[in-house]
């Protein structure tokens, strides 16, 4: 009878992963392809095309692990496994579990795949760690220097995988647009107000949806079909953008959206949505990559609409 109720009590520790997860791990050791149904991805860009493709859906601190390796292949690839669960705001013990879960072995088998991948890209690495070897004496050339190795990296990052077709589809929406609505708060916030201003300034109607006195959605109450709306809102998305796109979506509005990785919940209410990774430095992340998309796209839809006039006369 106590052994009974021993066992009966096991399953109910709060400590215990959910069940598919402990499946999961235990799949890979009794020899399946991986625990996920795919075989074990052998690059960088397999396991990116299989977290791309909408098919996962993670428990909590998997998704973070997730999000984190995602947007910062370099700080995986050149971190020691307490250095990425630190930065990842995860327990190593998570990272040794996501790994399992895709077949591997353990986490510095998932890491090999992102040393090989970051080897093309050494002078980013360098230019990360060059501010460093000054902080001894300049603890503020320091710091700056961190700042704008970040945002250089982040610009680099756009040369080495920026997706054109996305790009210019997101130009053909809001040129078409009776409205351009711009929504992005907390860190996005200062991307969509330097945009409205611009688009302004170049005589296109915006409205920026700024929460002034908690009415943004009043703000956004008349958007409707012939509308659009351009949101940017980064990780861990926990602000109130995606409610306001949500409600865009209903509506029947185009939106397309700035973002930084699959993970993102505007992904699915987007009519089209371009990634943009941005680099950070001692907790202070880099705005200079979204803001230069920003630009080229009020850039773009500009000269679409200035071409539009030009045909109609």
């Amino acid at each position: 009878m106590a052994e009974r109720k021993k066992a009966d009590a096991k399953p109910a520790r709060g400590a215990e992963p959910p069940r598919e997860i402990r499946d999961e791990v235990e799949g890979e050791a009794s020899g399946r392809k991986s625990a996920l149904g795919y075989t074990k991805p052998r690059t960088y860009e397999e396991l990116r095309a299989v977290l791309a493709s909408g098919t996962l859906h993670f428990p909590k601190r998997l998704r973070q692990v997730a999000i984190f390796l995602w947007q910062h292949p370099d700080d995986v690839a050149l971190g020691t496994i307490v250095q990425v669960a630190e930065q990842a705001g995860v327990q190593p013990s998570t990272l040794v579990r996501f790994a399992k879960t895709f077949g591997f072995a353990g986490f510095s088998d998932l890491q090999g795949l992102f040393k090989d991948h970051v080897k093309g890209s050494w002078p980013e690495a360098r230019g990360r760690a060059e501010p460093t070897s000054r902080s001894e004496t300049h603890a503020e050339l320091h710091f700056l220097g961190g700042i704008v190795a970040a945002a250089r990296a982040s610009l680099d990052r756009i040369g080495e995988s920026f997706d054109v077709a996305s790009f210019e589809a997101m130009i053909e929406v809001l040129a078409g647009a009776d409205l351009i609505y711009l929504v992005g708060s907390k860190r996005a916030f200062p991307v969509t107000a330097y945009l409205s201003l611009t688009l302004s300034q170049q005589g296109v109607r915006n409205v920026l949806v700024d929460n002034v006195g908690s009415t943004a959605f009043d703000q956004i109450g008349c958007i409707g079909r012939g509308d659009a709306l351009l949101a940017v809102s980064f990780s861990p998305y926990n602000s109130i953008t995606p409610d306001l796109v949500a409600v865009a979506h209903e509506r029947s509005a185009q939106i397309v959206t700035i973002t930084d990785s699959t993970f993102s919940p505007l992904i699915p209410l987007s009519t089209r949505w371009i990634e943009v990774i941005e680099s950070d430095f001692a907790g202070f992340r880099s705005l200079a990559a979204s803001l230069s998309v920003g630009m080229a796209l009020v850039h773009g839809v500009v000269a679409k609409r200035s071409a539009g006039r030009r045909q109609a006369r």
